[in-house]
């Protein structure tokens, strides 16, 4: 009895999943403007290469809620999780008078403060940190997404992959170079609607040379490879605008899956 009680121990102690810690605030001067995000990093970071995942809130949002709704950190906790807020910006599609943080929708906006915003938040991690230069990622929604899009027409050699949710690159189609992209869609998007999601797409599978047949991974993601290394990926769900709670994972699964090849 005596040893079934130390093996129920053993097990119980080897079966309790590994929680995270939280993401902590910090903040950095961009312009002479105080910035802030939510950094989450293993303690594994200062010794070994580490991935690192940018995530972007959509309009009206914020840092907490982005840490909250993608929580890269809870499903990732080997990466480096960055969640930064926006300052206050109009909107293209709500809030033209700017009364909610948001992000720049193309290069020059705003003074280009977000890139910057980036530019300065990548430079101080990787004094902090072992950053694996291999796996660095972007993902966001609604106009995080547009953001992250943004990203990849403006910064697109730091990257190994995207996933933009709700979004679409009207602005940037043309500066876009192939590269590994997971697209989260809602079928019925009132806001950003989803023949322009559906346009932006078709858009990056000919953009990464991808076959024109995707192979189905469930009910909602269908994965498009390419020649070269750079597979569109779609997930697709019937709702609307919202962040469905299941897209976290599906993002985290896409991303851990490419590595941007050693020059």
């Amino acid at each position: 009895m005596y040893r079934a009680a130390l093996c129920l121990i053993a097990f119980l102690i080897v079966s309790v999943p590994v929680v995270a810690g939280e993401p902590a605030r910090q903040t950095w001067s961009v312009d002479g403007v105080e910035r802030e995000g939510l950094v989450y990093a293993p303690e594994s970071a200062k010794k070994s290469p580490t991935p690192i995942v940018f995530v972007f809130h959509g309009h009206g949002g914020s840092m907490k809620n982005a840490a909250r709704q993608f929580h890269i950190h809870d499903l990732w906790p080997e990466a480096i999780a960055v969640y930064l807020q926006g300052l206050n910006t109009p909107g293209r599609l709500t809030d033209p008078e700017g009364k909610k943080p948001g992000w720049q929708s193309g290069p020059g906006d705003q003074g280009d403060r977000d890139l910057k915003l980036f530019d300065t938040v990548l430079k101080s991690l990787k004094e902090t940190y072992k950053v694996d230069e291999s796996r660095i990622y972007s993902t966001g929604h609604s106009n995080g997404g547009g953001f992250t899009y943004l990203l990849w027409a403006a910064r697109g050699e730091v990257f190994a992959a995207m996933a933009p949710s709700a979004a679409a690159a009207a602005k940037t189609s043309n500066l876009l170079k192939p590269k590994p992209v997971l697209h989260l869609a809602g079928e019925t998007d009132p806001l950003v609607k989803y023949e322009w999601q559906k346009a932006m797409m078709d858009y990056l599978r000919k953009l990464n040379g991808c076959a024109a047949e995707g192979k189905k991974e469930g009910e909602r993601l269908t994965v498009y490879p390419s020649a070269t290394g750079t597979p569109v990926a779609t997930y697709i769900h019937p709702g609307g605008h919202q962040f469905t709670p299941d897209s976290p994972a599906v993002i985290v699964k896409f991303l851990k899956e490419q590595v941007k090849p050693v020059k």
